[in-house]
């Protein structure tokens, strides 16, 4: 109602005319002849506003349509005359329907498009974005030796043969000349390299000064005529390192060739028999020259953390890892150890508790090296508390037999728990394994300001970073060796409970199959260390004692293997099998004449993922075949857990990853 009123008192001759009425009509009572003149005065004016109305939508149709027409002439005149090629088509079929001359000169001077496919003029252009809503194409397009940035609009018309139809006008700005500019600038952006031989006291040593010499000079020979043809920067500014700064179009020729400078240094003839091997750090894409050292230095050290004998590139995002196929040889000094022990004893000793944790589903080597940061930090004085993975585990038979024991009785918590305990001052060791996402409890590793690490696995892509200290020795047979020589500077061999040194023992054990693998002098020093502390070679002998149907099942997994590439054996169960199953027949594959290195795949409980056991006699390094599956490990013993995949799938993955192991090699 008020909507009408408001329409009716509005400001319009209409009314204007009504009120001239009113005062017509209330004058006849008054006055019979003005009231006779007011009326037609109205109707003369009525009669001439409504010409003049008719009159001025006639003049305003007639400029409208003279607007019309310019607008179209114009339309079309800019469509025509375009600086820009311009086409129109259906982009749900691809069909032109128009173009103009600019864009006809693109596509080898056809004399016209219609009924022509799009895509048959512009091979390659992918016009799905033009559907999706966006408005730029998202790539450069390439016509010929021109390259293109593609804008357009999509307007929805009328069905067509029963169905929605759309056409779009698109617009190409050629970047020929920018896209050229922007890859010379690509290309010409500097690259930092630090090269480092890995070996140098091992090969200078108990050598005299001519050979000595003679085959640095040899190495020098060859590191110039690898850097030659980039014309960059090279200097040696220690006795066995090297900078390298040259542009970046050198670098995809150097990963082509596999960084073959590796090669070329290993091949030079030690004077004592030790051939040299060199590691390379390159740091790229960063905005500065420091960060680019910064990156080299990290490259550098994931390089040596890895086992040397190879190349590592570094972005913003990730590492590039190639080469590191050779055997891993010792290169540890007692002074680091040393080092690290005090490190560790005072962090322990300004600490309010220690949390200590390892790998999800705990090995021996795992919760040997947690006993012995128990025993450290018992002897420092502050309370240890182990991280307890609920289910079963192939550590779950030591763990009992800790639980018995007076100093272990209230040692074990949940991550909930720690997490809950935890304050500024709190220490978390982790143990046997360097990579956050296979730690047992990644929010305890997030809630935990001070952590220490310790590992004998090479390091991945990921690693646990910021640590306050990090023992990382790719080169010790297990986690147990190394924390047995921190113990050795901490303890006196009466301060090692007797069921610690076993545990330690026991990962020893483990990890190198019964001292047969991954052993160096420093192994036996350990394990002899550990036997002058109490540890009984029978006691730990029994815990690797298998049960009948372990054993049948261990045979049955044999039985399924093939070979592959002459010398590796690949066995792949389609039904749920003990993980220390799982390994044992990795293990016992390993004894059959002519395998170098042995997988073992198999679905877990859940069917959620595909479980990977891998072991290497030392010629194959099954840790780089698994890292491509997402893996990790050692030279010599790895594993993967593969998520969402059938095992035929994830087998055929593996083989993948076999067959580019050996092409890189």
């Amino acid at each position: 109602m008020n909507k009408r009123l408001s329409r009716l008192l509005e400001p319009s001759l209409g009314l204007y005319l009504f009120c001239l009425v009113c005062f017509a009509a209330a004058s006849a009572f008054f006055s019979p002849p003005v009231a006779a003149v007011e009326g037609v005065v109205v109707v003369v004016l009525f009669f001439y506003l409504r010409r003049n109305s008719s009159r001025r939508k006639k003049e305003m149709l007639r400029y409208l349509e003279s607007v019309s027409a310019n607008m179209d002439m114009a339309t079309r005149d800019t469509m025509l005359n375009s600086p820009l090629p311009m086409v129109i088509f259906h982009p749900d079929t691809d069909e032109v329907i128009w173009s103009n001359e600019r864009f006809l000169q693109l596509t080898d001077g056809r004399d016209h498009l219609f009924d022509t496919k799009l895509s048959a003029a512009v091979p390659g252009f992918d016009t799905r974005w033009l559907l999706e809503g966006k408005t730029e194409c998202p790539g450069e397009v390439q016509v010929g030796q021109r390259k293109f940035l593609v804008f357009g609009s999509l307007v929805r018309s009328e069905e067509r043969r029963g169905r929605p139809s759309s056409m779009a006008t698109t617009y190409w700005v050629e970047i020929t000349g920018y896209s050229a500019d922007r890859q010379a600038l690509r290309s010409s952006r500097p690259v930092v390299a630090l090269l480092l031989l890995d070996n140098y006291e091992d090969v200078v040593k108990n050598t005299d000064e001519s050979a000595r010499t003679a085959m640095l000079s040899e190495i020098n020979k060859r590191l110039a005529a690898w850097v030659a043809p980039t014309g960059g920067l090279f200097s040696r500014y220690d006795r066995d390192r090297y900078l390298f700064v040259f542009e970046e179009q050198y670098l995809q020729g150097f990963v082509d060739a596999k960084f073959d400078l590796l090669d070329k240094v290993r091949e030079i003839p030690g004077p004592n028999g030790v051939s040299p091997t060199l590691s390379i750090g390159v740091g790229r894409d960063a905005p500065s020259l420091r960060e680019l050292l910064e990156y080299a230095s990290l490259s550098i050290e994931m390089a040596l953390s890895r086992g040397g004998d190879q190349a590592v590139i570094k972005n913003k995002f990730n590492f590039e890892f190639y080469g590191g196929h050779n055997k891993e040889m010792e290169k540890r000094t007692k002074v680091k150890s040393r080092v690290m022990a005090n490190a560790l004893g005072e962090l322990i000793a300004d600490s309010s508790r220690v949390f200590v944790m390892g790998h999800k589903f705990p090995d021996l080597d795992c919760i040997g090296a947690i006993t012995g940061v128990c025993a450290i930090a018992r002897k420092r004085g502050v309370q240890a508390r182990i991280i307890r993975e609920p289910g079963s585990n192939p550590a779950a038979e030591m763990a009992a037999k800790l639980g018995q024991t007076p100093e272990y009785k209230d040692a074990f918590l949940s991550a909930q728990d720690a997490i809950i305990l935890a304050d500024p001052r709190t220490l978390l060791v982790v143990v046997d394994t360097n990579r956050p996402e296979q730690v047992q409890s990644e929010d305890l590793l997030e809630c935990c300001t001070r952590v220490a690490v310790i590992d004998h696995h090479r390091r991945a892509a990921s690693y646990i970073g910021n640590a306050a200290l990090n023992f990382h020795e790719p080169y010790a047979s297990s986690a147990s060796e190394l924390v047995t020589e921190l113990i050795q500077y901490i303890m006196e061999p009466s301060d090692l409970l007797r069921i610690e040194a076993e545990a330690l023992l026991a990962g020893m054990v483990l990890d190198t199959k019964n001292f047969t693998m991954r052993t160096g002098s420093r192994t036996f020093e350990a394990a002899a260390f550990l036997r002058r502390s109490g540890a009984d070679t029978g006691d730990v002998r029994k815990l690797f004692q298998n049960d009948l149907a372990g054993t049948i099942a261990r045979y049955d997994i044999i039985q399924t293997a093939r070979m592959y590439h002459n010398d590796i054996a690949v066995a792949a169960v389609d039904h749920t099998v003990g993980r220390v199953t799982a390994a044992q027949a990795a293990d016992e594959l390993l004894n059959i004449s002519g395998i170098d290195a042995s997988f073992v795949l198999f679905p877990d409980a859940d069917g959620e993922r595909v479980i990977i056991s891998a072991r290497s006699m030392g010629n194959t390094n099954v840790q780089v075949v698994l890292e491509k599956l997402g893996g990790g490990g050692n030279a010599a013993t790895a594993g993967a857990q593969v998520p969402s995949g059938s095992v035929e799938a994830v087998l055929q993955r593996l083989l993948r990853a076999i067959d580019q192991y050996f092409e890189e090699d």
